[in-house]
């Protein structure tokens, strides 16, 4: 059986690596163990943190239809309840936005929720 040479196979493993420590600070960005270590470890972080976003988004809405609420008369809690109980179909998201960039709508929402 002729001998078999892995060369190509390990530097082409290599070359990708390294593309994606591109940008890395220091011998992570050139040395081959440190970036198989830090190209893992950005992957990690990269999944933790999409999920983290979510989250961090979420209470962003939040807050923002909470200080949206507040001047006319409700508590987030309060307004949440009361849109439930009203069977309006909008989420925190769309909320939050119409809150920011149309506020006149959302004291219409405010308004046909509480009435």
């Amino acid at each position: 059986m002729p001998r078999v040479k892995r060369g190509m196979i390990h530097t082409k493993k290599r070359r990708n690596l390294l593309k994606d420590a591109k940008g890395y600070r220091w011998g992570r960005a050139t040395k081959l163990r440190l970036a198989r270590v830090a190209v893992l470890k950005a992957g990690a972080h990269a999944f933790r943190d999409r999920r983290a976003k979510k989250r961090v988004n979420r209470q962003l809405m939040q807050v923002r239809v909470n200080a949206a609420v507040r001047p006319l008369g409700l508590s987030y809690s309060r307004f949440i309840d009361l849109l439930k109980k009203a069977n309006v179909g909008l989420d925190r998201k769309v909320l939050s936005q119409i809150a920011a960039g149309y506020p006149a709508v959302f004291a219409k929402i405010v308004e046909k929720v509480k009435s």
